[in-house]
């Protein structure tokens, strides 16, 4: 066992108001089929507390590339947070050893929804690749997720 004597986590923060309905958001976060539209396609994904799922991206040394989640928390229309554990340890840089927790908090704005997303865990130095990369990413992310929930808001009935 390896103690870590000092070490620093750091977070990737994004907080956007999008022009949805907190009902349409969580219906894009917590419906699978909507999901590999803006993420990555979940496998065994269902919104309940406990429920284990992966995503499944590109391996890199030792690690086969496979992300495991686990739900652990859903309050619906509000707030969703899962596991996100990945990597392996004898990779250095990129698929380094990840144990981290992605949390989607959502609240009603005049405007629509605030997003925020914590991704929250990185290790300083051990997943500093991970948190540039994922930092990035995350952002590209929202957009699309914006995006999916505006394509399933023009397909919904008008009341």
């Amino acid at each position: 066992m390896t103690a870590i004597l000092s070490s620093d986590l750091q977070s990737i923060v994004i907080d956007e108001v999008l022009p949805h309905a907190p009902t349409l958001i969580w219906k894009a976060l917590t419906s699978g089929e909507l999901i590999s539209r803006w993420l990555m396609e979940p496998k065994d994904f269902r919104a309940e507390v406990g429920c284990c799922f992966t995503f499944q991206t590109t391996p890199a040394g030792q690690w086969d590339g496979t992300i495991q989640c686990e739900v652990l928390e859903n309050v619906p229309n509000e707030r969703l947070s899962y596991a996100w554990r990945s990597g392996h340890d004898g990779n250095e840089g990129y698929g380094s050893k990840l144990d981290t927790v992605v949390t989607f908090t959502l609240s009603a704005t005049e405007a629509g929804t605030r997003l925020r997303l914590v991704h929250s865990g990185f290790e300083t130095p051990r997943n500093d690749s991970a948190y540039r990369n994922m930092g990035e990413g995350w952002n590209k992310v929202v957009k699309r997720l914006d995006a999916v929930a505006a394509e399933e808001g023009s397909s919904q009935p008008k009341h």
